[in-house]
């Protein structure tokens, strides 16, 4: 993928494959840097629609240029995302940030009760984001104050959930594939489905496969964009 340098300033948008363990805006950060190094840019304008958490991997879309000006119409685009979630245990931030902190029964878990289970999440629903969130409260991010010990109570907000799927990977893991708007909770579902089988549930693995029409089987990883940048 080699662009001109009228291309970059005109505005692209990048498919990108986020690594584990990276932030969405180490993602920006290197691709900013390296774009405006391999065509000597005082100044360009990159950023993401929609955040993916540093243990999650998968689709991002980047806005470079005055391609950025679309940034909010993607945010609002639908996603899908596959994974796999833990029953029987719980942790604070939903996914394996945390140490586990409760336990739970698991062995009358069976597929009818997953079955049966999955259905409530189907359509338009309240949904509670983790303490360990990006999310403001009272000024603050709601994850440093939960990492500070601080008692904080998140708002619900609406969500809606158009396809849900759920199949056992093992006998204490379920894998999943799940389609939902904009602002929806991996996390949040992990933990909320571990109560809707009377157990408990956090994430342990998370990737985005799609937004809206945009799919990961186009996307580049990032190696591989920033090596293409080398032959500037």
């Amino acid at each position: 993928m080699i662009f001109s340098r009228e291309e970059i300033e005109e505005g692209q948008l990048l498919l990108i494959d986020k690594p584990l363990e990276w932030t969405s805006f180490d993602v920006v950060n290197k691709i900013r840097y390296s774009i405006k190094r391999a065509y000597g840019f005082k100044k360009i304008k990159v950023g993401h629609a929609g955040t993916l958490d540093p243990l999650a991997t998968g689709l991002l879309l980047i806005a470079v240029g005055r391609k950025t000006k679309t940034i909010n119409e993607l945010m609002g685009l639908p996603k899908t995302y596959t994974g796999t979630f833990k029953l029987g245990e719980t942790t604070p931030s939903y996914d394996a940030e945390t140490e586990v902190n409760q336990t739970f029964p698991w062995n009358h878990i069976n597929e009818e009760l997953i079955s049966k289970s999955k259905e409530s999440f189907l359509g338009e629903q309240d949904q509670i984001p983790p303490i360990f969130s990006a999310i403001k409260k009272d000024g603050k991010k709601a994850y440093e104050s939960a990492r500070e010990g601080t008692i904080i109570e998140m708002q619900p907000r609406k969500i809606t959930i158009m396809d849900f799927q759920v199949w056992s990977k093992s006998p204490q893991e379920l894998d999943f594939s799940v389609s939902c708007s904009k602002g929806t909770y991996i996390r949040s579902l992990a933990h909320d489905f571990g109560q809707a089988l009377n157990s408990g549930a956090y994430l342990t693995a998370l990737r985005r496969t799609a937004i809206g029409d945009f799919k990961i089987e186009d996307a580049l990883s990032l190696d591989t964009f920033l090596a293409s940048l080398e032959v500037q």
